[in-house]
């Protein structure tokens, strides 16, 4: 493992960037811990990224940064209990098809495969579920290495408060190097997208959260068009999208299409409403079956800022109501759709659902425009509601506001004070969000 000194990084949108004092690939948990001792021994602080899929500075490298790309091992999968356990740089993308072979799944999954296993774990990465909750509700066990170099592991049976706070932990209480996920065995989705108008939408959220494992929807600013997703297990048989209807609707239209509308919206903002509405009418209705992690993920090339809020489950149908409001008040011309999620709760300290059922409204802007005004308004809004940022997306709350929706958020600080007390996995995001 030979260090390289002020190698530049920056994250997938390319809003965050650093250049930390070294870099280092360990390609084991001995040369992980190697590296911490060595920061502390220089005073540097220790950050572990994993591809740079947050908006937030989660995960930027003040002094030491450790490239995840050697610790990548399958050290184990037992078919027989279900329990995978896996380096923390494993793309996601790798680990399910990894999965697939030996006849195993994730129970739920966000909408893109490409972050590490362990990076998308510590910022709480989710996806939509009636029953089945987020990647930290599906953890079994971790690996860390702890600021003074030791290596422990935690589970619910040992060092359970460890695991609970460490399982969504930002980084902040050790670096994960390796993860066991408790996995279920492999299953078929059957996908139903359906163009809906809004208030249909909204008078039918209930029936459809009800009715379905897996339900989200999209809406269009500035027109009534959404786009519903329905997503339940069916036995079977398998009935894929055809190659070309799949690489049209998915890398054409919604990537390099998509890609050229926003580029106009940016030099023309007011052709904004237009663009929209032709794009809700341009949505049809289609159906197909296929292994989960197909149907849960989708390829995003076309770059954006996000920012994500979790809400009380019933406050999610008033909440709408007022975002769309604000539009009517706002100048606000956005060409990206909004996504709303539903999740139960979980009980990881710092999941954004911790200890109640949840929705998950999104918003997101092309990378090249201005996010501020809009996210502060939606913010506002949602803030207003005990509304929880999402980790890894853009907000601008500090630990006076955390620490008044999150239960178990001073149980949190102190863990952190006991285990690293000179701060070796600090950043300015962890100091701004857990009030250093």
């Amino acid at each position: 493992m030979s260090p390289v000194t002020h190698q530049k990084w920056q994250n997938w949108a390319g809003n965050q960037q650093a250049t930390p004092h070294r870099v280092a690939t360990p390609g084991s948990t001995a040369e992980v811990a190697a590296a911490v001792r060595s920061a502390a021994s220089d005073g540097l602080t220790v950050r572990m990224p994993g591809t740079g899929h947050s908006f937030t500075g989660a995960a930027v490298a003040e002094g030491v940064l450790l490239r995840p790309d050697s610790l990548t091992a399958v050290r184990s999968v037992d078919t027989a209990t279900g329990l995978a356990t896996v380096e923390a740089g494993l793309p996601l993308h790798v680990f399910n098809r990894v999965l697939a072979e030996h006849g195993l799944a994730l129970a739920n999954m966000g909408d893109i495969q490409e972050q590490t296993v362990a990076g998308a774990l510590q910022t709480a990465t989710h996806g939509t579920g009636r029953d089945a909750a987020g990647l930290v509700s599906q953890v079994a066990a971790l690996e860390l290495v702890l600021a003074d170099g030791s290596v422990v592991t935690c589970s619910r049976d040992e060092r359970p408060e460890l695991f609970d706070a460490a399982r969504a932990g930002l980084g902040a209480l050790g670096v994960v190097t390796a993860v066991t996920w408790r996995t279920v065995p492999i299953f078929l989705l059957r996908a139903q997208e359906e163009p809906m108008k809004w208030d249909e939408v909204l008078a039918r959220v209930d029936e459809f959260d009800h009715a379905n494992e897996h339900f989200e929807f999209y809406w269009f600013p500035h027109t009534e068009g959404c786009l519903t997703k329905r997503n339940n297990r069916v036995d079977g048989p398998a009935e894929p999208l055809p190659r070309f209807k799949h690489w049209l609707d998915d890398e054409f239209l919604s990537n390099t299409v998509f890609g050229a509308v926003n580029r106009l919206t940016h030099l023309a903002p007011a052709t904004t409403p237009f663009v929209n509405g032709i794009s809700a009418k341009a949505l049809g209705a289609r159906t197909y079956t296929d292994t989960s992690y197909k149907v849960f993920t989708s390829p995003r090339t076309v770059r954006f800022k996000e920012q994500e809020y979790a809400i009380p489950r019933e406050e999610l149908v008033p909440a709408l109501r007022e975002l769309r409001s604000l539009f009517a008040r706002k100048d606000w011309r956005i060409s990206f759709p909004i996504e709303v999620r539903l999740l139960p709760e979980e009980d990881a300290w710092l999941s954004m659902a911790h200890g109640r059922r949840s929705a998950f409204i999104a918003v997101h802007v092309y990378y090249k425009d201005r996010h501020q005004e809009y996210f502060r308004g939606v913010e506002d809004l949602l803030t207003a509601l005990d509304g929880r940022p999402h980790w890894g997306k853009l907000h601008t709350r500090d630990a006076t506001y955390l620490e008044k929706v999150y239960p178990r958020f001073g149980d949190f600080r102190k863990l952190r004070d006991d285990l690293d007390p000179d701060r070796r996995f600090a950043n300015p995001y962890t100091r701004q969000v857990f009030g250093d």
